[in-house]
């Protein structure tokens, strides 16, 4: 009597590249997540107190790649590199006064919406359905602001800048808004090609 082996259908694309999941398979991903991130970090338009980054694409993307676990993973790995010294953050910064900059809340808030992207990619698998990606991706992309504004705000006020809803608006949400609509927009659009190749690949490598 012959056993088959049923593979479950992968939900998010590094399941999709990899004939089978192991301890090192994840420990890569996640390194490449945090790579990722510390790459698109480096597309950066100065702004005080916080730059308008491609870090949030990147969050988006690795979110939606490798899964709730393994992307909140690679963000906290990004993170804790970037105060351990490696120039990760935007315009090659790092160390353990990163924790003290206004924008620091943001890299906190990209752990959850890692994870919150990529639970929602389990479960929907938007990797391969833009229309509803786009919309996960935008409702998402409001996760980094309910950490990083209050963040921005209490630094800049220890810092004796006068502190206000307008002013603090201005400075950490208003100017985020269009980029973030169109960053949610590339990564719906990016995902269900990044499946597709994955998919040839994992067939040729069968």
């Amino acid at each position: 009597m012959t056993t088959l082996s049923i593979q479950p259908t992968p939900r998010v694309l590094v399941d999709q590249l990899v004939a089978r999941r192991s301890l090192a398979t994840d420990i890569a991903a996640v390194g490449v997540g945090a790579l990722v991130v510390a790459l698109l970090a480096q597309v950066s338009i100065p702004l005080w107190p916080v730059p308008i980054t491609g870090q949030t694409l990147a969050v988006i993307l690795v979110g939606t790649a490798l899964g709730s676990k393994r992307g909140a993973a690679a963000l906290t790995v990004y993170a804790l590199a970037g105060l351990a010294g490696a120039p990760v953050f935007a315009n090659f910064t790092g160390g353990p006064g990163s924790f003290f900059l206004p924008s620091f809340g943001f890299v906190i808030g990209f752990i959850a919406t890692a994870a919150a992207i990529g639970w929602l990619t389990e479960r929907f698998s938007l990797s391969n359905r833009p229309i509803i990606s786009f919309a996960a991706f935008t409702a998402t992309s409001v996760i980094p602001f309910l950490f990083g504004v209050p963040y921005m705000a209490m630094i800049l006020s220890g810092m004796g800048v006068d502190i206000t809803f307008d002013s603090v608006m201005a400075a950490g949400v208003y100017p985020f808004i269009v980029g973030g609509l169109i960053k949610a927009a590339l990564a719906a659009a990016l995902m269900p090609l990044a499946w597709k190749i994955a998919g040839r690949l994992r067939r040729k490598a069968e």
